[in-house]
């Protein structure tokens, strides 16, 4: 009796110490966790990362040393882990394919908010969509296009190809082709059409914009107009400068001529 009365306080006190040892690696690990998340955390926002990825990121680390804790916890309760720890790695293998695509989106979400490559309220061309950004999202991002249409379109498919953003910079260069025919003086074309751009307030002085011929072609001698102007005012300023040109050029006789053919007949 003595012998089984022993027996059992040496096994109570071997496991009440490993008990006592478990939940000591799980206070001190928790904490740990938490100072470690913070610091996390911290260094997020000293590189002013967004606040929506910074939190998830943040949450992720914190989860992932728990996980560590509670194994290491295990391990002092003299619980087998190289098991679970398999067990887990299959899970997480398994849990990945299943969400592959979720996970690209992720990735790509996060290194769009890191990078930065655009913002909310800029208009954007990416994934074959054009657009105002509404909201950058962890997987997806919402543009509402010209017609009032909202589209979710995934990360991956943005970061996956070429972005254009069109709002980057505060300024932009509006590209006419404007044709005139081959009997129109081309010095009176010209001062027409630096009179109209000197007209708009909307066109910057700086830089300068461009007018000059860039083509004979077939029906037509071709000047490019390039004109600056702030961002915001680009399609308006645009189309208000086709109709001008038209306008004016019909009230002092300059033509544009529409692609034509000469055919010359031959008596044989």
């Amino acid at each position: 009796m003595n012998e089984i009365f022993g027996m059992l306080y040496g096994y109570a006190i071997d496991y009440g110490i490993r008990l006592i040892g478990a939940v000591v690696v799980l206070i001190v690990g928790r904490f740990v966790a938490v100072k470690l998340t913070n610091l996390f955390r911290m260094f997020m926002e000293k590189r002013k990362w967004d606040i929506t990825l910074s939190k998830f990121l943040g949450d992720l680390v914190y989860i992932g040393l728990i996980i560590l804790v509670v194994i290491a916890a295990l391990g002092t309760l003299g619980v087998e882990t190289s098991s679970f720890v398999a067990i887990l790695g299959a899970m997480t293998l398994a849990v990945g394919f299943a969400l592959k695509d979720q996970l690209s989106n992720f990735g790509a979400g996060a290194l769009i908010l890191m990078f930065r490559p655009f913002e909310v309220g800029h208009f954007i061309e990416a994934g074959g969509v054009s657009g105002v950004v509404e909201e950058i999202g962890i997987f997806n991002t919402k543009m509402k296009t010209g017609d009032n249409r909202l589209i979710y379109l995934p990360n991956s498919s943005i970061l996956g190809g070429s972005i254009t953003n069109y709002s980057a910079k505060d300024t932009r260069r509006i590209d006419l082709v404007i044709g005139v025919s081959y009997e129109d003086d081309l010095q009176k074309v010209k001062q027409e059409l630096w009179n109209i751009l000197n007209g708009d307030k909307r066109i910057l002085k700086e830089p300068q914009p461009t007018i000059a011929v860039s083509e004979l072609a077939d029906s037509s001698v071709n000047l490019v107009v390039r004109p600056w102007v702030r961002s915001s005012d680009y399609w308006p300023t645009y189309f208000d400068l086709l109709e001008k040109i038209k306008t004016r050029f019909d009230e002092v006789g300059i033509s544009i001529p529409y692609p034509q053919m000469d055919v010359h007949l031959k008596k044989s």
